[in-house]
């Protein structure tokens, strides 16, 4: 009874074999795919790392100086060499408040006349006022801290102390630098990772169905589940090889660190592709078409793992209907576990949760793009 069944096993790994060569091949002679797998995700970590950035660099406020002592002066100073603000120097505050109506300033901070009888009586009255512009409410927390900041540290450099309750001490973990790339890279990496798998492959397809291509593949004696693999495969491998590339450009080209082990980010990028593919698939099973396809990608792929996976805005801060949804992106979890990667270290009591609800995502799509592609010439 053995017999019969090993020319079938032959032949379905032979079949198998083809399939992937010929997929192979036909990577190697699309100059698209090339494009989106290796100069997209260069493109895209360049944006993110230099023309995206969540740091406040020279934001432009006014600093009013009323007060003549030479403490103020020494406060005002302090403003003027911080890396995060640019200053505008003024007596009035009258002369800064147009600039702040006009957006050309963001705020201004108000040294009072009587500065020294407040430095002399903590606790009477606050150091100083902070005006901000409201129209940006992120912007204006950011003018707020730092200006808490800068005079913390300059009543630390004098030895004073405005309150003898409690005493702050912040501490930043992973991130000691607070360079906002540390965080996006990582993440825009898991976007690239999306584009490459769920738009490269939807549109692939799809391209087969156009050219009628995938109804010379159904015709043959190869099964739907040799198919579907036969022509992942090779898109499986080339997200890997982008996955490399570009966390080799992260580390290298822009700075940050890597903490994990390279096993670990192949095991989490393999889990990931697991659904960015299965959405290709069952995208172009859908559409059919390459134009469809990829504003499906856009619209399925893309956007949500863009906004809402985490990687610029807080999931927590969402809507509860949203945070729910949130749950079926894929990216959602993959993101967490590369930037847990690169700046915390191999943490598998995170990555062993991420990577088995990316698995049981992408089991749910590779079971509905086999139902949508059967061995019939009928949508």
């Amino acid at each position: 009874m053995m017999t019969p069944l090993a020319p079938s096993r032959f032949s379905a790994f032979s079949r198998l074999g083809a399939l992937v060569r010929k997929e192979f091949l036909q990577v190697v002679r699309d100059p698209s795919a090339i494009l989106i797998a290796f100069v997209l995700p260069v493109i895209l970590l360049f944006l993110f790392a230099y023309a995206v950035s969540l740091d406040i660099r020279k934001l432009p406020i006014g600093v009013v100086l009323e007060s003549d002592s030479g403490s103020a002066q020494s406060l005002a100073a302090a403003f003027g060499a911080t890396r995060y603000f640019r200053v505008t120097p003024a007596r009035d505050r009258r002369e800064v408040a147009p600039g702040v109506t006009a957006g050309l300033l963001r705020g201004f901070v108000v040294i009072p006349q009587d500065f020294e009888q407040r430095l002399a009586s903590p606790g009477t009255a606050p150091l100083v006022q902070v005006i901000t512009d409201g129209s940006a409410p992120n912007t204006a927390n950011f003018v707020a801290a730092y200006t808490q900041g800068i005079v913390a540290r300059w009543l630390a450099n004098r030895g004073a102390t405005r309150s003898a309750g409690i005493d702050v001490q912040s501490r930043v973990w992973f991130n000691q630098v607070v360079e906002s790339r540390w965080f996006l890279v990582p993440g825009a990496i898991a976007i690239i990772m999306t584009m490459i798998g769920t738009l490269l492959t939807a549109l692939v397809v799809a391209r087969e169905w156009e050219r009628g291509t995938m109804e010379a593949l159904i015709s043959t004696p190869a099964r739907i589940v040799e198919i579907l693999v036969g022509k992942l495969l090779p898109y499986f491998l080339l997200g890997l090889a982008a996955t490399i590339g570009a966390s080799l450009l992260a580390i290298h080209v822009f700075g940050v660190p890597f903490r994990g082990s390279w096993f670990a980010l192949l095991l989490l990028s393999s889990a990931f592709m697991v659904p960015a593919l299965g959405q290709g698939l069952v995208i172009s099973a859908v559409a059919r078409n390459q134009f469809v396809a990829s504003q499906l990608a856009l619209f399925t792929g893309f956007l949500p793992a863009f906004l809402l996976s985490g990687f610029l805005f807080e999931i927590d801060s969402m809507p509860a209907p949203i945070r729910l949804l949130s749950y079926v992106v894929p990216a959602r979890y993959f993101i967490v576990s590369l930037q847990t990667a690169f700046l915390a270290g191999d943490v598998w009591a995170l990555y062993l949760p991420n990577m088995l609800a990316m698995l049981v995502i992408g089991g749910l799509f590779f079971g509905i793009a086999t139902l949508k592609t059967r061995k019939s010439l009928d949508i």
